[in-house]
């Protein structure tokens, strides 16, 4: 038997290096939360989680806003248009979760941090069709973090995000 044909016969996971920390969904959680943290943000992302999660459901939205004015029928481009929807509808509600909790200067934040990402999108929305669907195409999604903060945000989690070093990875 061949090592594929080995593999196929295993019964159980085969740990080959790293820690246990990737083999419980809590442990998975916390593990891609600190990657997620460990990464640059775009420029002009706000690093605090609140103003970000409005910078991402700005970020969503307007991608959304863009595809539907190419009026396409292309079932790739309606698939991201669907997800996108889900995404800013995850990013409204944990936004309206958190929203009582935050101050007045995190919600001043917040908000300036989405009308930058809307100011944007309006200068895309003013050119041809040709140039709204090549930026459509082009868009690459949120950074990983925006998932978590949002999270944070929604369960009103106050402890700092796990780290590299904390699940391991460092």
């Amino acid at each position: 038997m061949g090592l594929a044909g080995t593999a196929a016969a295993q019964e159980a996971v085969i740990r080959t290096g790293g820690t246990d920390a990737v083999f419980t969904s809590q442990s998975n959680e916390r593990m891609w939360e600190a990657v997620a943290y460990s990464n640059p943000l775009p420029p002009g992302a706000p690093t605090a989680d609140y103003p970000l999660v409005a910078w991402c459901e700005a970020m969503v939205s307007g991608h959304v806003t863009l595809g539907e004015s190419l009026n396409t029928d292309d079932a790739l481009d309606l698939e991201l248009i669907e997800l996108g929807r889900g995404e800013a509808r995850k990013f409204s509600r944990a936004l309206e979760v958190a929203g009582p909790r935050q101050s007045p200067e995190t919600l001043r934040e917040a908000e300036a941090a989405a009308a930058s990402v809307r100011t944007r999108w309006a200068r895309v929305m003013e050119q041809d069709s040709a140039a709204r669907s090549e930026t459509f195409g082009l868009f690459f999604g949120l950074p990983g973090r925006c998932e978590h903060a949002a999270r944070r945000i929604r369960e009103n989690i106050t402890t700092p995000p796990a780290t590299l070093a904390d699940v391991g990875l460092e």
